[in-house]
């Protein structure tokens, strides 16, 4: 018996998860094919703020990859639209002129962004917030320096866009019509707060207030124009006002539509043959925008087309903004009433406040900001229509102080019954998650890819985790986020994120706006931050010596029995007999004990004395000689062969390309420690697929690869891109570098970077022309101020005038 044919339109969130449990149920049932406006499958579109704000990177949002559309035998058509169906012979006419038949077929062509039609609204620079095109375009504009934006929208989405902006850098202002913030979704105390916590990140905010006209020179847009005459200077103007179910397919086949696609219980259409699902659904006169419920009527339609009997019933869903540190929870009917009970709680120093509205002893509104950990639980009373009339002088305090006293909250949550939603967005429920830990999910990712709790926008993340904690006892771990230091609890993302959106820019400034618990920092935070902040401010921020490690302040590597090791740079690995002569007299008028050949091709004197560096800095930069930086977090060495100079077999100056990047990159300060090497041909005899950057020169030009390592960690390089000159391997190891230097963790090698963050966004963040060139200008920026030679510092000092540089010991991180 041959397969039925299944043709789905639209690979968003809703019809992926319509094929799962499709699939799930009966992989052999249909044959599938799948049709997708944008050039790629499905992705979470929820997580597309934390991809904006540089939280999250675009690889770690794809919810099926190709190997998940291979496995399950879809035939997908990415990037392809759909011109027509002819619903008499059953078959969809493709924009390529191709008919394909179906048996049974999909609408899930989602929605569209509303743009308001303001003068203007044509311009360049003018874009909705919605798909991976919008957040790259966004993400883009970012990237050039001095770039401002101005979001109308004050809902949900626009303060996603406004926050995300703001961590890339960006002065953002966000118009919002109504008097305060969410006001769909919060109450006017609440929307206060949220303002409040968005103008302290420095986003202008303005509410009741209207645009009259969206201004432009050169076809570009340049300022929005507000009805009072006020023009704000943007050069990304956003507009996240609404979405609009995309029904003109649709209704161009003679489908029955309203605001949406009319669609039954079961999700059929006007059309027996023809379900829909999604952003485009209408369901007896409603209209839908978030997750929870379209992933109801994915299990609807899974079952539909199987011949099985279900109906979609719409369910209470709840509110969530994903904005570092604003927590915001919202669900319920929170307008005032005659016949309702208001109980409110308020905390103003720690900025938390709470709403609850009663009516007839039950909870039907919940508002919360600032302390969050309640909303699900609260979101469950409102469900099930419980009665609250015990619990009534403490409900305000959450299920762990039922009973009159507080308890341990893995109490609270032990006493939440089997059908407790845990995970809103997926449905969820207590019982599925401890079904899936009995059968062996043992991990909080075990649990994600058997149950799909916390897979989607990951709020319940911590929920889920104590009923793991609570099911499998002192065997479970509860994971948490490793803060920088006991200083603070902030992660070093959540650091660099923070010093960047409230602009601070000295060490005093982040100890007190981030709350450190210690006045001035310690040995472990105080290299983390300096770097953070010489990375992100170089032209407003002096570099602290005092928190730099013992041999970046000495500028030279401590040994074992307390001397040092003195390296002068020899660039490409070149040198002449005039620098061989001074090395030498160096380190006989010096007493060096020890003259050795590095694997970086430069020559180490190791055992120098504290007291002579001085003496031997100065001798050696008379001969013309800078420092190696062998003891910085920087770029140590370019090592290379000789290429085309020497060698029949190089393809390319391998050595003149070293010399060229090593000049132009020395003297940087990185994450970590940085080693480059370009060989002359595929031979690779200068190691370069083993570096943190390497180039392996080929007949046609230059392969540059990223993300080696050779130490305790041994890895090769991942291909980056090929280029065909010299100027274009300069400008792309470069915009790597800054690249590097603006988004790693402090300490962590260019290889951890790029396996956090991927390297497909790596590299498709550097693909872009524009992106790379605002990457070279911020590195030149930066090596202004910082590519000096530190011994030229000491040039005139002598080993009787020497003073330590600081009383802080720190260790050296090698």
């Amino acid at each position: 018996m041959s397969k039925q044919k299944l043709i789905v339109i639209g690979a968003g969130m809703a019809t992926g998860r319509a094929l799962e449990h499709l699939f799930d149920a009966a992989p052999d049932a249909y044959d599938v094919t799948l049709f997708n406006a944008e050039p790629r499958g499905n992705y979470n579109r929820i997580m597309l703020s934390p991809v904006l704000s540089g939280e999250k990177t675009y690889a770690e949002i794809v919810i099926h990859d190709a190997d998940w559309y291979e496995t399950n035998g879809v035939t997908c058509r990415f990037g392809e639209r759909i011109a027509s169906v002819d619903r008499d012979r059953k078959v969809v006419i493709a924009e390529n002129g191709d008919e394909l038949p179906y048996d049974k077929l999909v609408f899930g062509t989602g929605s569209n962004p509303f743009i308001i039609p303001l003068p203007g609204h044509d311009l360049d620079g003018v874009i909705a917030y919605r798909d991976l095109e919008d957040t790259n375009t966004m993400i883009e504009s970012s990237a050039i320096p001095g770039a401002r934006a101005v979001v109308i929208g004050g809902g949900l989405l626009g303060l996603e866009a406004a926050a995300g902006l703001r961590m890339r850098g960006m002065d953002v202002t966000v118009i919002h019509l109504m008097g305060h913030l969410m006001d769909r979704q919060l109450d006017e105390p609440a929307g206060y707060l949220l303002r409040k916590a968005l103008v302290d990140r420095g986003i202008d905010v303005r509410c009741s207030t209207n645009s009259k006209e969206i201004l432009g020179e050169n076809g570009k847009v340049r300022a929005l124009l507000l009805d009072d005459g006020t023009e704000i200077p943007c050069e990304l103007l956003v507009m996240a006002v609404g979405i609009r179910p995309n029904v003109k397919l649709a209704q161009d086949s003679g489908l029955a539509v309203g605001r949406g696609i009319h669609v039954d219980d079961q999700m059929i259409t006007s059309d027996a043959d023809i379900l829909a699902v999604g952003e485009c659904v209408e369901h007896n006169g409603a209209v839908f925008g978030l997750v929870a419920p379209l992933y109801d009527q994915a299990k609807v339609v899974a079952k539909t087309l199987l011949g099985e009997v279900d109906a979609f019933q719409p369910k209470e869903v709840s509110t969530k903004l994903k904005v570092t540190g604003c927590d915001l929870f919202s669900a319920g009917d929170f307008a005032e009433g005659a016949d309702r009970e208001d109980i409110v709680y308020r905390d103003p120093a720690r900025g938390v406040y709470k709403r609850l509205v009663l009516q007839d002893d039950k909870l039907i509104g919940a508002v919360m900001y600032g302390d969050t950990a309640d909303g699900n639980w609260f979101f469950g009373l409102i469900k099930d229509g419980t009665d609250v009339a015990e619990m009534r002088e403490t409900l305000i305090f959450g299920p762990a102080y039922q009973g009159g006293t507080a308890s341990d909250p893995l109490s609270a949550v032990a006493a939440l019954p089997d059908d407790a939603e845990i995970c809103g967005c997926n449905g969820v429920c207590k019982s599925q998650i401890v079904n899936a830990i009995k059968d062996g999910a043992g991990t909080l990712a075990d649990i994600k890819a058997v149950t799909k709790a916390s897979a989607s926008c990951g709020t319940c993340t911590g929920l889920v985790e104590q009923v793991m904690a609570v099911t499998l006892g002192d065997s479970f771990q509860m994971p948490a986020a490793q803060p920088v230091c006991g200083c603070t609890d902030l992660t070093h993302e959540d650091v660099r994120l923070l010093i960047k959106s409230q602009e601070l820019k000295s060490q005093p400034a982040v100890w007190q706006e981030l709350g450190w618990k210690t006045p001035n920092g310690c040995h472990v935070c105080r290299p983390a931050i300096n770097y953070y902040l010489l990375a992100d401010w170089p032209l407003e921020y002096t570099d602290d010596l005092q928190s730099r490690f013992v041999n970046e302040r000495n500028h030279a590597n401590i040994q074992k029995d307390g001397t040092y090791s003195v390296m002068p740079r020899m660039w490409g690995g070149i040198t002449n007999p005039s620098e061989l002569r001074a090395i030498a007299d160096a380190a006989e008028k010096y007493n060096v004990p020890t003259v050795k050949v590095t694997g970086g091709m430069r020559i180490d004197l190791l055992g120098v004395k504290k007291e002579d560096l001085p003496g031997i800095w100065y001798d050696l930069n008379q001969a013309g000689m800078v420092s190696g930086h062998a003891y910085s977090k920087g770029l140590r060495t370019v090592k290379t062969c000789v290429g085309t100079d020497h060698c029949r077999f190089g393809t390319q100056d391998s050595t003149g390309l070293g010399i060229q990047l090593e000049k132009k990159l020395w003297g940087s300060w990185t994450p970590h420690k940085v080693k480059l090497g370009v060989s002359g041909c595929p031979r690779n005899c200068a190691e370069a697929t083993c570096k943190d950057i390497g180039i392996i020169c080929v007949d046609s030009g230059y392969q540059i690869g990223v993300g080696g390592a050779a130490g305790m960690d041994v890895k090769e390089t991942e291909r980056l891109a090929d280029v065909a000159t010299e100027e274009e391997a300069i400008e792309w190891v470069t915009a790597f570098m800054q690249l590097y230097r603006e988004n790693g963790k402090y300490l962590d090698r260019a290889y951890k970077w790029v396996a956090k963050v991927g390297l497909d966004w790596v590299k498709e963040t550097l693909a872009d022309d524009a992106t790379r060139t605002a990457l070279n200008t911020r590195f030149e920026i930066s090596q202004s101020v910082y590519r000096k030679d530190p011994w030229a510092d000491h040039a005139e000092k002598r080993a009787d005038k020497y003073q330590p540089l600081a009383d802080l010991t720190l260790e050296a991180a090698e």
